[in-house]
């Protein structure tokens, strides 16, 4: 019984943990639903007034278009603004159509204003969300309009077709589809503990079955999809005007805040337990309950371990259990929190976090710097790529068919929607050819096993429709997989299938898409790089802020930044870093040093995770210690001047910052300092890029020797001194203490980069970076300086 529940909860964690709010569940649904109830009351009313088959058929695809992207367009929002979005669909599609109609009889003029429209429809972009979809509504208007030879005549008809399909879908939005933000902030709250959950789940079959560089990377994995909800968490606290029970939007934020930072306090303990089977086994028996969401006996088994752990590294795993259920205890008690202001991190755009373009929008484009188009802002450079691609693939399209060329233009605009850089477009192209060429076989299959069965055909585009949605968000190539088959059926239903007109198809669509490739490549192009190195800049900036923030809680200033705010902001800057590297690491033919970017972005990750830490340590209550002010704004200004290169030499402000957290007068082994050290080493690292590939450790240990002696003030020989090792983690590796000749033996478990701190009376204590290398011991002397006078004053917690 006990397993088949745990079965259960897994299975449902799961579900729930692999789409934060079910949005990508609840916009394909929408879509699906939206569009074929959209085509079914087009048909109906077509039919109740004595409609031709060909009236018929273009007011049903226009009623299903107009309802899709309807159903997209009309996500947030209250019911009068989603009247007046609505309200606008027949006046784009309208202006599209009556565009199309004027100049289709002149062949030549309606390529020509084809390239034009597709223009502004990119171009109307800047103007906000709705327009997105009225750029395409206008598009889509005209090439209905221009393509089917569309009459004057003919245009009530197909502007009342808009009407209805607007109006249908205004009011599925209005009923049955709509949104409630407290009900999707309510299952993204939910989402956020499945996600915890999962982390549990690795981290107890990392006490199970020991280390393995493989399941390290799927923590990672699951720690970066936690932070993600969270970052959902906080994008819909906003988007509530009136919480529920009185709770505040900041009072969620600290909740969140909290049980994320114990999930990483129980990660921490559970790498530092995995060498040691007994103690890892208690602990695994407590993470295997709170994996099923048990968690009344985890709650009981945490304080048993809690009072026997003493104080063995399995104490922190009972901390972070109890702190973890503590935060899901007072959840509903969050209204009585500080209800201050709230300015979210992030905001919702169409139902999901913001795409690669957020971060994207401000990086300069390659090219001569003669080149005007460098000048333009992002959109309008974009707008013009759609144009100059559209024209080459109207060009090179109609040379391999005149009436089917209008599908290479398809993928030529497409690859510029929702991508930034010129490694997305590539990709996107990519995608779009491999999911047609993929859908062919399938499409032709399934196309000969349902002709002639009018309910098959109708269940497989519904089908269709909703797989295609579904999936989108996990790759492009799946949608087009499915719109392959739904072309397929169509074409079926109008008696026009043939299996060389889908070949046709795909031959058209390699054209359009070879063609966006080679503009996002020529045309002032959007380096990845340069977008990636943006956006670490950006991470960097917001690190120098929050350490700044730190330092006045050091030094007592009422008025402190939020450090939840800051680093909510500094989770989704590493958010949109790996978002736009991504193509870098799937290793694009130009990328090149795809494992350099991987570096870089454990760099950042690695950079977060402390960050956390730090946060952590002064939610306990540690910054009692105004002399970490000054330590931490020296390594504020490092950040700083890694996010603004050319003003200042980090270099020198590295050696500032060492100075500072080696003159402080904490004790060597204090928790802030411990994390402050190791930023510093982070930041050398990103500043320089020093040390490559040494945060990766190896699967198996591989014991380093690290020697040397202690020398004090005057230069002889120091006995007595603690020398700590810390690995890149955070966990203290090994410890000793230096013989009457000052000599001291440290065993370094994994060759990596580790913190040496130092500590001795009446001396001023050392903290070193020490690089361990596989089967080479390490010679490290240490000097120590006199200990300087500090004048404490008396900090009382209140």
């Amino acid at each position: 019984m006990g397993r088949a529940s745990a079965a259960v909860h897994r299975i449902r964690d799961k579900a729930m943990g692999s789409d934060p709010g079910m949005t990508r569940l609840q916009s394909a649904v929408s879509a699906a639903v939206a569009m074929t109830t959209g085509l079914a009351v087009e048909y109906v009313f077509a039919r109740l007034t004595g409609a031709t088959p060909q009236a018929t058929l273009v007011a049903v695809l226009l009623g299903a278009i107009t309802a899709m992207m309807g159903s997209m367009a009309l996500t947030g929002g209250g019911a009068w603004l989603k009247v007046r979005t609505a309200a606008l669909f027949p006046v784009a599609m309208g202006l599209g159509m009556a565009l199309g109609i004027a100049v289709a009889p002149h062949t030549d003029l309606m390529l020509g204003v084809f390239v034009v429209v597709m223009f502004t429809a990119v171009f109307v972009r800047r103007f906000g969300i709705p327009f997105f979809f009225y750029g395409f509504m206008v598009w889509m208007g005209y090439f209905f309009a221009a393509f089917l030879h569309a009459t004057l005549q003919g245009l009530p008809a197909m502007l009342l077709a808009v009407v209805i399909a607007s109006a249908w879908v205004l009011v599925l939005c209005l009923t049955v589809l709509r949104g409630h933000p407290g009900r999707t902030l309510h299952r993204t709250r939910r989402a956020f503990g499945a996600r915890a959950r999962a982390v549990v789940r690795l981290c107890a079959t990392l006490l199970a079955d020991g280390p393995s560089e493989q399941l390290a990377r799927r923590i990672h994995a699951a720690q970066a999809r936690l932070a993600e909800s969270a970052l959902m968490v906080e994008a819909w606290s906003a988007e509530v005007t009136v919480l529920p029970g009185g709770v505040s939007a900041a009072a969620i934020r600290r909740t969140t805040m909290d049980a994320q930072l114990a999930i990483d306090l129980l990660v921490t303990a559970c790498a530092q337990l995995g060498a040691e089977p007994e103690p890892a086994g208690r602990a695994a028996g407590v993470l295997g309950l709170f994996a099923r969401h048990d968690y009344a006996a985890a709650g009981q088994a945490a304080q048993t371990l809690l009072a026997r752990a003493g104080t063995s590294p399995v104490r922190l795993v009972a901390v972070a259990v109890t702190d973890y259920l503590e935060v899901v205890r007072r959840a509903d008690r969050d209204g009585l929190a500080d209800t201050g202001e709230f300015e979210p991190a992030v905001t919702i755009a169409m139902g999901a976090l913001p795409g690669s373009a957020a971060a994207a929008g401000d990086v300069a484009p390659r090219g001569r710097a003669w080149n005007p188009l460098r000048r333009l802002d992002f959109t309008t450079r974009q707008a013009v790529q759609v144009a100059v691609a559209g024209g080459l693939a109207i060009v090179l399209g109609r040379l391999l068919s005149e009436q089917r060329y209008y599908w290479a233009v398809i993928a030529a605009f497409v690859a510029f929607t929702g991508t930034a850089t010129r490694s997305e477009v590539f990709l996107k192209s990519v995608n779009r050819v491999a999911g047609t060429l993929v859908g062919l076989g399938a499409g032709i299959g399934l196309a000969h096993l349902t002709a002639g069965h009018p309910g098959a055909v109708v269940a497989v585009i519904i089908g269709s429709m909703f797989c295609g949605f579904y999936l989108q968000r996990l790759s492009y190539a799946y949608m087009i997989f499915f719109v392959t088959i739904m072309v397929s059926q169509l074409y079926s239903v109008l008696n026009e299938f043939s299996p060389g007109l889908l070949v046709l198809r795909l031959e058209e669509t390699a054209i359009g898409a070879a063609i966006g490739v080679g503009v996002g490549l020529v045309l002032t192009p959007l380096s990845t790089r340069d977008t990636v190195r943006t956006t670490e800049r950006a991470l960097a900036r917001t690190l120098g802020e929050l350490l700044n923030a730190a330092a006045d809680r050091f030094e007592g200033h009422a008025d402190a930044a939020d450090l939840d705010a800051k680093v909510r902001v500094l989770d989704n800057d590493l958010r949109q870093l790996r978002l736009v590297a991504a193509p870098l690491v799937a290793a694009v033919p130009w990328g090149g040093g795809s494992r350099t970017t991987r570096h870089r972005l454990t760099l950042a990750a690695t950079l977060v995770q402390h960050t956390h830490r730090l946060v952590a340590v002064l939610r306990r209550g540690r910054a009692n210690d105004r002399s970490l002010a000054g330590p931490a704004r020296a390594l504020a200004d490092v950040a700083t001047a890694v996010a603004e290169p050319g003003e200042t030499d980090p270099a020198t402000l590295l050696g500032l910052a060492e100075t500072a957290l080696t003159q402080h007068c904490s004790p060597a082994d204090e928790p802030v300092l411990v994390e402050l050290i190791h930023l510093r080493r982070l930041l050398h690292e990103i500043a320089t890029g020093d040390e490559p590939g040494l945060l990766a450790e190896p699967a198996a240990p591989c014991v380093t020797e690290i020697r040397g002696h202690v020398h004090g003030a005057t230069g002889s020989p120091l006995s007595g001194a603690t020398l700590t090792l810390v690995d890149a983690h955070g966990h203290q590796t090994a410890r000793a203490t230096s013989a009457t000749d000052g000599a001291f033996t440290l065993q370094a478990p994994r060759a990596g980069s580790y913190v040496l701190i130092t500590a001795a009376d009446r001396h001023g204590p050392s903290a070193s970076t020490v690089l361990a290398h596989r089967g080479r011991g390490v010679v490290q002397d240490i000097w120590l300086t006199a200990r300087r006078q500090c004048h404490r004053r008396d900090v009382r917690l209140r």
